[in-house]
């Protein structure tokens, strides 16, 4: 056990590093932490699990073999919405650990909701918890908002697409 850790009051479980730690092995998370054709086939796996619930929304209510363009479009809108969900839920939960690697001072809590206490972070412990906030989360929030742009110009794009039809 490093000098850090032995004179940090706050719990294990409730460390910035291992909060990071955590998240990092997580299911969900690990994905953005993979190489790029990984998470990207990730994302299309959530898109296409997200497009067998929009696609019989959608035929309800433009049949594809009337109606094709419209179906297609708001069946791609609909199922974009699951993929955008899971964006959120990546994008929050990363940038929670990221807020709390990069604050001087963490709050925990003892042993319940109503005994919280702060504790400064010494310069080494904070110095540490930047770089990994430089390094290895500022990237890996980059790559959702990326994300997040790419879903964007899509969504506008069929819309213009809408409109054209």
């Amino acid at each position: 056990m490093n000098k850090s850790s032995v004179s940090c009051p706050v719990p294990t479980e409730q460390q910035p590093v291992n909060e990071y730690e955590q998240l990092k092995s997580a299911w969900l998370f690990r994905d953005c932490t993979a190489s790029v054709l990984s998470y990207t086939i990730r994302i299309a796996w959530i898109y296409g699990l997200s497009l067998l619930i929009a696609g019989p929304m959608s035929a309800a209510s433009f049949p594809p073999h009337k109606f094709f363009a419209q179906f297609s479009l708001s069946c791609a809108a609909g199922a974009s919405i699951g993929v955008v969900l899971v964006l959120v839920r990546l994008y929050l939960g990363w940038s929670y650990v990221c807020d709390r690697l990069k604050s001087p001072v963490i709050f925990y809590e003892e042993s319940g909701w109503y005994d919280g206490q702060t504790w400064a972070k010494p310069e080494e412990v904070l110095t540490r918890d930047r770089l990994i906030v430089t390094y290895q989360i500022q990237p890996i929030l980059r790559r959702l908002q990326l994300t997040f742009a790419v879903m964007l110009v899509l969504y506008i794009a069929g819309t213009i697409v809408w409109q054209v039809i």
